[in-house]
């Protein structure tokens, strides 16, 4: 690991000072992915800009009944919270399936979003990767693809993105807040991700050098929610397919219908076509097959991935007519 220098923000303006004093700096939450990184060399920071004392810890409730929740809220905090548990079931069920407890309590809510791929190829440095190393190549096109993207990849990237929790995120609607020394922005988190394109090592919206402050999500939808995942083994893993749905079901049709896919793209994947053919439409199986399929038209799998497919439609599937029978209690 590089030497590198250590410093302790203790508010918003002295964390982005000292970022700025140093292009090669970086922030640290948690931890729990960059100094994973900075051990193989991925991430070689000349400074660490410790966020952990920063006044960004809290979760509350907004005054039209949404959620507000800081950006070094760790992850153990966040799902356990009544309120997220009671409104927003999907995101507390993403953030359990995400990881260990010990890494859960460790790992930060800004810094699940920031979080790097796990692809093999990204993590050793004795390969190229486009993502790393842009202009290198993306061998995992040829070679071992078997966990990766089937939606909106390019011949420049098919690496997903690891966050269980960033998919829940997704389906809800949340929109990130971040500071920069010209003032604050705000960004929905279906346009914080970048299309990977041919430029995949440009990942997020987020200007050079801005600060995550918190997190906000809406009012929950009235809906049943929930988020499933699968991966290859019962103990924690990253997953090879998700799913976060929330279903607003009258009548025996649905009203409202809120659905992302993970571990199939380069960002968490909101499912609009899904969407679109869900609402308004009968609440059952054939239903949810077409909006499935709809969504899933667009897939491009490579050789050893092509799996993902029936698995998410199956996937979709599955949760839609839990949580339909849900409602229909």
């Amino acid at each position: 690991m590089k030497q590198f220098d250590y410093r302790r923000a203790h508010d918003v303006d002295g964390a982005l000072a000292l970022l700025a004093a140093d292009p090669d700096a970086r922030f640290l939450g948690g931890g729990t992915n960059l100094v994973d990184l900075m051990k193989t060399g991925v991430e070689r920071p000349v400074r660490l800009v410790d966020l952990r004392e920063l006044p960004l810890d809290r979760v509350e409730r907004t005054p039209d009944g949404g959620l507000r929740v800081g950006a070094t809220v760790t992850n153990s905090d966040l799902a356990a919270h009544p309120y997220v548990r009671r409104h927003y079931p999907a995101l507390t069920q993403a953030v359990l399936a995400g990881a260990s407890g010990q890494l859960r309590n460790m790992a930060t809510v800004g810094g699940n979003l920031l979080q790097r791929t796990r692809c093999g190829y990204f993590t050793d440095v004795s390969r190229p990767c486009n993502k790393r190393a842009p202009g290198s190549g993306c061998p995992a096109v040829s070679g071992e693809h078997h966990h990766h993207a089937v939606l909106g990849a390019s011949d420049h990237c098919v690496a997903v993105h690891p966050s269980d929790m960033g998919v829940a995120l997704t389906a809800f609607d949340a929109v990130v807040s971040y500071e920069t020394p010209d003032g604050p922005g705000r960004t929905p988190v279906t346009d914080f991700y970048l299309p990977v394109g041919d430029t995949p090592h440009r990942e997020t919206t987020l200007p050079p050098g801005a600060l995550i402050t918190h997190i906000t999500l809406p009012p929950a939808p009235a809906a049943r929610s929930r988020y499933r995942k699968v991966r290859e083994r019962a103990s924690y893993a990253f997953a090879i397919g998700s799913v976060a749905a929330a279903l607003t079901v009258e009548d025996g049709r649905v009203r409202e219908a809120r659905l992302a896919l993970g571990a199939v793209a380069s960002r968490p994947w909101r499912a609009r076509a899904a969407e679109a053919v869900l609402t308004g439409a009968p609440a059952d199986g054939t239903t949810f097959a077409a909006a499935a399929d709809a969504e899933l038209a667009a897939a491009r799998p490579l050789p050893r991935n092509g799996y993902k497919v029936p698995l998410m439609r199956n996937l979709v599937v599955s949760v839609l007519t839990e949580l339909a029978e849900r409602d229909a209690r």
